[in-house]
């Protein structure tokens, strides 16, 4: 899978690695290569020289925003590594026998992902929120409170089309066909089925997340890019 080629001791939160706000668009991009958003060049990191009001002189070392969200974006993909990872326990089996047929030991790893999903849907919307007062952000959010009719209704609202078309008009079907997928049984497991959750739907999930994440990434950078001037 896409973790085999981390260096050592790399966690899945290196997805995030490398990865800066760019200063032009406010797009996502590697600190080592042209912003794919706008195309501005590479930055440096040479040390700066100011000389202050009082003619005092400061060396500045340029430093760069990270492009995560929160540092919560770090934790949701550090517990599903640590799901991922950790033995199974006697209480899993426990757990499993209660159902027939049984959700995976590793369910979690699938409502981590969807709780993680819908946090970045959120960050979009607040982009294409992002002239508008607060008080209309909050109340928005507010009225479309699920993902679906976030990814749907206000999606449609702020950007004129819906998430997955969004995804499909930007090379990316295969990840809507997982998306909706996940979604389902996610919606699932919600409402009484726990075994809508199995094995061969969290090996999807681990093994899809690093191309779920560049193309939310990319769909970023598009957004950004609709923003300049």
């Amino acid at each position: 899978m896409w973790y085999d080629d981390l260096p050592a001791n790399g966690s899945w939160a290196s997805l995030w690695h490398d990865l800066i706000v760019c200063g032009n668009c406010g797009g996502i991009r590697d600190f080592k290569q042209v912003c794919p958003g706008c195309g501005a060049p590479v930055p440096t990191s040479e040390i700066r020289t100011f000389t202050l009001p009082d003619g005092t002189v400061e060396h500045v070392t340029m430093a760069f925003m990270g492009a995560e969200g929160r540092y919560q974006d770090y934790v949701y993909l550090q517990m599903m590594e640590r799901e991922w990872e950790r033995p199974l326990l006697p209480a899993d089996a426990s757990l499993i026998n209660l159902s027939n047929p049984p959700p995976s030991p590793r369910a979690a790893i699938v409502l981590l992902f969807w709780t993680y999903f819908e946090t970045r849907i959120d960050r979009l919307l607040r982009l294409g929120l992002k002239d508008q007062p607060a008080a209309i952000v909050e109340d928005l959010l507010n009225r479309y409170a699920s993902v679906g009719a976030r990814m749907d209704r206000l999606y449609k609202i702020v950007f004129g089309t819906t998430y997955f078309a969004d995804l499909n008009d930007s090379g990316f079907q295969d990840i809507t066909n997982h998306l909706v997928n996940v979604q389902k049984h996610r919606n699932d497991f919600s409402h009484g089925q726990p075994e809508a959750i199995d094995d061969e739907l969290v090996r999807s999930v681990v093994e899809k997340l690093k191309a779920e994440h560049e193309a939310w990434v990319s769909i970023f950078n598009k957004k950004c890019r609709a923003r300049l001037p």
